[in-house]
């Protein structure tokens, strides 16, 4: 089995940096049968798992559909190769011309129309401002293009999952049915609070961020989130504090739109109590 350090394709947070503490972490789980990657992302916690675990069941809660973005790696280099016939006649990571963007939009329109599939995330990848994501082609036509295109083509990664086991679905779901099953550990790895998801399938509340919290309890697990979170700080606080009651509740709340440009906006909540 082909080692991975980092995932096949891109993927917004898989977490390559972790790679190394990741697996030495993973000796000190000896007893551990079975690893459920609730929040399975690009799959990368998974693989590794395997790799340095071949003995333990691994489950891949593949919520996103990145096994059916591996399943067209052949089909995605094929789109990036006529890509890069019309990005390498521009310098790297310069903006494109207005009829080089519309000889790609035209590519790409003529492919998702042929195959029926398009890696929105990876042509996003290779084709947008940096860190910017897309997921269908009228989003796509919004934006600007950019020299980006990698000059070799992906790997075909045939044993990325090989010996995982792959589900799709809500992770309160898989935490339930796994939960009672001795020697499991859980993979919990959410969208991170206050960073871009803009390539994740579901849009996350803080109600929602929290709500994961709830399913590690006195489970084995391993958990990641960032600074920007502060979810460690919140639980800290949480636990020392004396509120015990919702002080919004009973609030009346007030709702007002804030357009800051083309693509993005946030909204102003008011709440009162008299």
């Amino acid at each position: 089995m082909k080692k991975y350090n980092s995932a096949p394709l891109p993927f917004q947070g898989q977490k390559r940096r972790f790679n190394k503490e990741f697996r030495t972490a993973l000796h000190n789980f000896k007893n551990a049968t079975l690893f459920v990657d609730l929040f399975g992302g690009s799959g990368l916690l998974s693989h590794i798992v395997k790799c340095e675990r071949p003995d333990a069941r691994v489950v891949y809660n593949d919520f996103d559909n990145y096994s059916q973005r591996l399943q067209h790696i052949d089909l995605t280099n094929q789109l990036l190769a006529k890509v890069r016939v019309i990005t390498d006649q521009y310098p790297d990571k310069s903006r494109l011309p207005q009829h080089a963007r519309q000889a790609i939009l035209d590519i790409v329109s003529q492919t998702e129309t042929s195959a029926g599939y398009v890696d929105y995330i990876t042509l996003s990848a290779s084709i947008l401002f940096s860190s910017k994501y897309v997921t269908d082609f009228d989003s796509l036509t919004k934006q600007g293009l950019y020299a980006n295109v990698r000059h070799q083509d992906f790997d075909t990664a045939e044993s990325y999952l090989e010996g995982i086991e792959v589900v799709s679905s809500d992770y309160k779901d898989i935490f339930e049915q796994y939960k009672d099953v001795e020697g499991v550990v859980f993979l919990v790895d959410p969208p991170y609070l206050s960073t871009d998801v803009s390539s994740y399938k579901c849009y996350w509340r803080l109600k929602d961020y929290l709500d994961v919290l709830t399913v590690i309890g006195e489970c084995s697990y391993f958990y990641f989130t960032s600074n920007k979170s502060e979810v460690v700080e919140l639980c800290e606080w949480i636990s020392e504090a004396k509120v015990t009651a919702n002080p919004f509740k009973d609030a009346v709340r007030t709702e007002v739109q804030n357009q800051v440009n083309h693509t993005s906006k946030y909204t102003d909540i008011m709440l009162y109590r008299v």
